[in-house]
């Protein structure tokens, strides 16, 4: 299956490309850069491409992204630390993006001639973000059949919307992914912050899928304390 990954550099994605490179036909990786808060994680999906030898093509999608207001992903709006799971990660909602992002990737896959695209969208992201859900992934498959019907069919492939995070990582493993060559920091400084939402649940896949964690984090503990008063919240 010839297929295009979207790829942000971040551990999910990047761990994608080396699943669909090992058992399906990768053809290209697309990054977006959206105006998001740094262009770290771009610097990763190159490095993702090289390695596994397929072009990469970066979209400019900065005009779209400065309509796209009120995120901390995009604003100068503080990121929270904690886990996802809180009510505060929904200020790192950035309203349609995985909508805007898989519409410009299946035009690209018609015109390369490529049978799928494939996201990253695990289970762990479907407190959060609505566009990261298994609806929203069979609705979305359901609107491209018509759009491309009679010039192309192509399938949104999303082997992890049902799993967790620590299920990518061991398929990672599984598949060698590099994940010390992967971003998930949302504050984007010199090393993982360990205490924004990403990465507490990066740290906590690691722990849970009980692979070793090569990530070098600002506060390498923090995830303890993140994951656990969210369990303890959950037992009351």
């Amino acid at each position: 299956m010839k297929t295009i990954v979207i790829c942000s550099g971040g551990l999910d994605s990047v761990s994608l490309a080396h699943k669909v490179a090992a058992e399906h036909e990768l053809a290209l990786l697309v990054s977006f850069d959206y105006g998001q808060r740094h262009r770290k994680e771009l610097d990763f999906a190159a490095a993702c491409a090289r390695r596994l030898g397929v072009p990469h093509q970066v979209i400019d999608l900065t005009e779209v992204g400065r309509h796209l207001t009120g995120s901390a992903l995009t604003d100068d709006v503080e990121v929270p630390d904690g886990h996802y799971a809180e009510e505060t990660m929904k200020t790192t909602v950035v309203p349609n993006r995985n909508a805007i992002m898989l519409a410009i990737a299946f035009g690209i896959a018609a015109a390369h001639k490529a049978e799928a695209v494939a996201t990253a969208v695990h289970g762990g992201d479907h407190f959060i973000y609505p566009d990261c859900r298994p609806g929203f992934i069979n609705a979305f498959q359901a609107m491209q059949n018509h759009a491309l019907e009679g010039y192309a069919d192509v399938r949104l492939y999303a082997p992890y919307v049902n799993v967790s995070k620590a299920d990518i990582v061991a398929d990672g493993a599984k598949h060698d992914t590099p994940f010390a060559e992967t971003w998930s920091c949302y504050k984007g400084g010199s090393r993982h912050c360990g205490r924004c939402g990403t990465c507490v649940e990066r740290r906590e896949a690691f722990h849970l899928a009980g692979v070793a964690d090569p990530t070098d984090y600002e506060d390498p503990d923090f995830w303890v304390e993140a994951t656990g008063a969210f369990v303890a919240e959950e037992v009351k």
